[in-house]
């Protein structure tokens, strides 16, 4: 924009300065106003924190570095440290012989070439999940998993933080459905134990070691798990060497205990055919002559218990072993059964002893 001023021949060199002030005083703030708000050089578009460029350090994670080598290559086994905290266990299936939770699955490891600077207020770098694809991660994996997938509503649930001296804290969480073998025989007061077991899929114990973080405490279980047919009783936490074809590996177990709760046993299954069983001593009770009612009272309770065996058996795996609610409800099928058999043997004896009144009435008719 242009700017011309024409000052008009005046006697006096102070009218010229006056005028040549006021129109400078009236286009300066429009030519201000239409200057685009450009960024102060080497703030970095928010990636600045005070005089530290955050950006530059990231960029310089990535100069000489290679994804592909762990750290140390060649020197002392990397240490990897793991903490779990489950938030829920949503089913726990006797027939598919598995259980499916929600966690939070941190690891922790030390990675030099990651190391930068102290600096004031950037002792920690917290960095997004794509990051990862920038650096070497443990290839850990769930040996007994069954499926699994990332949480990822809104975006992905996964963090990375970055500790100045190279230390690094990845956190994700999952849910998983992993394996879990349950042994039926005292069933429904059984108690049954699952675990997670964390292993490296390819680096042996020369490469990889894992531990539980934080000892003891390493494994947390939120308050609020609750289910159905279950009560969780405790856990515990394992390390371990595994030798296999190809080396020995570093693995970690979490354990699990459930106990079963009776209620929903106790009602449906327990009191019902203890009653059918009462309910087929009624028949001792009736004459003996009464044959329609027995007959029925004892096919119906008989009947009625087959179909309760039946319809329990249904809701679990087909296994070859007896279990405590087959011992109970078999002597409730046998004490009905044997109810029937009763009327059965009494009737018999009746007219047992019938015949033998008539033939010995016979036989005195004779004699007379």
């Amino acid at each position: 924009m242009s700017l011309t001023i024409e000052v008009p021949h005046a006697k006096s060199p102070s009218l010229g300065v006056l005028i040549l002030t006021l129109n400078l005083a009236l286009f300066l703030p429009q030519t201000i106003n239409r200057t685009p708000p450009y960024v102060l050089a080497g703030t970095g578009g928010g990636s600045m924190l005070g005089d530290v460029n955050i950006s530059a350090i990231l960029d310089s994670f990535s100069v000489g570095y290679d994804k592909r080598v762990r750290p140390n290559y060649g020197g002392p086994p990397v240490e990897v440290g793991v903490t779990m905290y489950v938030l829920s266990i949503s089913s726990l299936s006797e027939v598919r012989m598995d259980f499916t939770l929600d966690f939070y699955f941190r690891q922790f490891w030390t990675d030099p070439r990651l190391a930068y600077r102290k600096r004031p207020g950037v002792e920690t770098l917290s960095v997004g999940s794509e990051f990862i694809k920038n650096i070497w991660v443990p290839d850990t994996f769930f040996v007994n998993e069954k499926q699994s997938y990332f949480h990822i509503a809104t975006t992905s649930s996964e963090f990375i933080r970055i500790h100045h001296s190279g230390s690094i804290t990845r956190s994700i969480r999952l849910t998983i459905t992993a394996s879990c073998p349950m042994g039926l025989q005292y069933f429904p007061m059984d108690r049954q134990l699952c675990h997670i077991e964390i292993e490296s899929f390819g680096y042996t114990m020369r490469d990889i070691r894992y531990k539980w973080n934080e000892g003891p405490n390493s494994v947390g279980v939120s308050s609020e798990v609750s289910l159905p047919q279950f009560k969780v009783l405790g856990h515990r936490q394992r390390a371990m060497e595994i030798s296999l074809t190809t080396g020995n590996y570093s693995r970690l177990a979490c354990e699990i205990q459930f106990v079963r709760s009776m209620g929903y046993y106790l009602i449906q299954i327990y009191i019902p055919s203890g009653l059918i069983v009462i309910i087929s001593w009624v028949s001792f009770w009736l004459n003996r002559d009464a044959t329609p009612a027995r007959v029925s009272l004892g096919v119906t309770t008989v009947l009625t218990m087959t179909t309760l065996m039946s319809s329990t058996n249904a809701a679990l795996p087909k296994i070859s072993y007896v279990k405590s609610i087959d011992v109970y409800l078999g002597t409730c099928f046998v004490m009905v059964f044997a109810s029937l058999l009763e009327y059965a043997t009494v009737g018999y004896m009746a007219k047992r002893i019938q015949m033998r009144k008539q033939r010995f009435m016979a036989i005195q008719k004779i004699a007379e």
